[in-house]
């Protein structure tokens, strides 16, 4: 008997995938892996092999003869002659005749203040005084006729007992004596309404402002139509008028390492950089070192005086300061000092190192550094001079590690 075709080989699986969709798909999934290894191959190779840019300087020597730079330190320049002008009694701003850079003398009128009530203070005190000087002429010539009467009296008495009784001649001396006490009692009144017109003219002259001293104005503390007075009241009153200053008693006020003041003495020559003019250096001289120390800071105040007057220097610009050494003496080997920038020394577990450059690795160097003195610091012991220090480019250096060395741009 013949069987029939088996129909069940003619059934379609169809959730199976077809064979040209697992090609496709394993193709994918292996593309991908390479691609993913080839990356992390890529990124391991630049970590590991490729030298990282870094920002280096060589290590300079620095003798402290022939003029050389001792300390450095950073500083503002300020005017040791400089005021707060103000007016020495209250009153409402009339007039300002001076702004911003005016340059004034001494005794120039800077400002005036409202004084129609002060001129009728002045005036009365004077009419005070010419009513006393009048009564006193009045009584002046009272006591003087008195006076006259009580010669008289007392000369006839002298010559003729008989014709003037004593008690006549008694009370001519008494009205004499009281005539004279009116009239300096009242000499003494004209004195006092002399002072009280003194004092209402000086009243009137204080409502002028003017120049303490030579000088140039700063800035302008008040406007016309505000309330002044000598000092701070609150509200709407104002203390000063105008500040000014001397600018040819410039100066630099600098604040040096306690470390390195016995570096530098009075009178002591330096260098003077103005951050506005970092190319252009000036002349000055120390002029006093503050005898006290800032007991937080570990600094000592030290004023260097100006000696090259430019107009460019202005008061309250940030300025470098270079304490120059004196000169050895002839034949006399020159100390050299070992300086490096300050960002190249490094703390790590509360020892300073800092970072050499050497046939492009990285090689960590334990120092024994100084007091930041400026922007640079004094390596006592670990480096010799000549070496290539790390200053930027990598935060969190490590021993061995590949760099490629850059020269470090100098700050300004």
């Amino acid at each position: 008997m013949a069987t029939g075709p088996d129909l069940a080989k003619l059934h379609i699986d169809r959730d199976a995938p077809a064979p040209g969709v697992k090609r496709a798909f394993k193709r994918t999934v292996w593309l991908a892996g390479a691609a993913i290894v080839m990356v992390a191959a890529l990124v391991l190779a630049l970590r590991r092999g490729g030298p990282a840019p870094v920002q280096v300087v060589t290590v300079s020597l620095s003798a402290t003869g022939g003029g050389a730079i001792g300390v450095v330190a950073n500083g503002y320049v300020v005017a040791r002659t400089k005021a707060a002008v103000s007016a020495k009694i209250p009153g409402r701003l009339a007039s300002l005749s001076v702004s911003e850079g005016s340059f004034v003398r001494k005794g120039d009128v800077i400002a005036r203040l409202e004084s129609a009530d002060y001129a009728a203070s002045v005036a009365e005190a004077q009419a005070q005084l010419a009513s006393a000087r009048a009564t006193l002429i009045e009584l002046s010539a009272d006591r003087d006729q008195l006076q006259r009467d009580f010669n008289r009296v007392r000369d006839v008495r002298d010559q003729n007992p008989d014709l003037v009784a004593p008690q006549e001649v008694e009370t001519a001396e008494s009205r004499a004596r009281q005539g004279e006490a009116r009239a300096t009692s009242q000499a003494a009144r004209v004195e006092a309404a002399a002072a009280s017109e003194r004092l209402a003219e000086a009243n009137l002259e204080n409502t002028i402002i003017r120049a303490p001293f030579t000088g140039t104005v700063l800035r302008k503390e008040a406007e016309v139509g505000e309330v002044v007075a000598p000092s701070v009241g609150g509200g709407l009153t104002r203390g000063a008028v105008v500040t000014m200053a001397d600018l040819t008693t410039l100066e630099v006020e600098v604040d040096v390492n306690e470390a390195y003041i016995a570096r530098v003495r009075s009178g002591q020559r330096a260098r003077i950089t103005l951050d506005a003019y970092p190319d252009t250096a000036f002349r000055g001289a120390v002029r006093q070192v503050v005898p006290t120390a800032d007991r937080q800071r570990a600094t000592v105040q030290v004023k260097v005086g100006i000696l090259d007057h430019d107009p460019r220097i202005l008061s309250e610009m940030g300025a470098k300061v270079e304490f120059l050494e004196e000169p050895t003496l002839p034949g006399a080997a020159a100390p050299r000092r070992v300086l490096v920038p300050a960002v190249a020394v490094r703390s790590d577990s509360g020892r300073a190192i800092v970072w050499l450059v050497r046939n492009g690795r990285l090689e960590r160097r334990d120092v024994d550094a100084g007091p930041v003195s400026g922007n640079l610091r004094e390596i006592r012991a670990g480096l010799s001079g000549g070496e290539l220090v790390l200053v930027g480019g990598l935060e969190n250096p490590r021993a061995g590690q590949r760099v490629r060395p850059t020269p470090a741009t100098p700050s300004p």
